[in-house]
């Protein structure tokens, strides 16, 4: 089995049609989608395996007035039957490779403190805990 490991872009949103169970969190919004990938600071790879997407990561180019460019790695999902393969760390990888071509500085992801599997994801592609404390404010009603 050959999975290939690719960065989507503005082109490529017919990708996204076919996609794995339980790889996004909810259906593929396909506006969402296009709108995404004609973001020139949104960057998604995927995972395919026989022409059907079983992982993605996505992430943001961040860029701030005082500090080098960051990526902000945003999610990471892989299909239950892919796990456990080095899928994750692959799609990781390609993030990283893009985050070093825009010339950012390093990149950061958040998960929860109980998500064991995400911890040894991130910890195996050099990721390190900080001691930062994320808060969640609503902007929706």
């Amino acid at each position: 089995m050959t999975i290939d490991i690719e960065i989507l872009g503005p082109g490529d949103a017919e990708v996204l049609e076919r996609v794995a169970p339980d790889v996004f969190d909810g259906p593929v919004d396909h506006r969402l989608s296009a709108e995404f990938l004609h973001d020139p600071r949104h960057h998604i790879a995927v995972a395919i395996d026989t022409g059907t997407v079983i992982g993605f990561a996505s992430a943001v180019h961040y860029v701030h007035p005082d500090k080098p460019a960051e990526l902000w790695i945003n999610e990471v999902g892989v299909a239950p039957s892919h796990q456990r393969r080095g899928v994750g760390r692959r799609l990781l990888a390609a993030l990283v490779a893009v985050g070093r071509e825009l010339g950012c500085g390093e990149a950061w992801v958040l998960t929860d403190l109980d998500n064991v599997a995400a911890a040894r994801l991130y910890t195996s592609v050099g990721g390190r805990p900080s001691e930062h404390l994320m808060f969640s404010i609503p902007i929706a009603g």
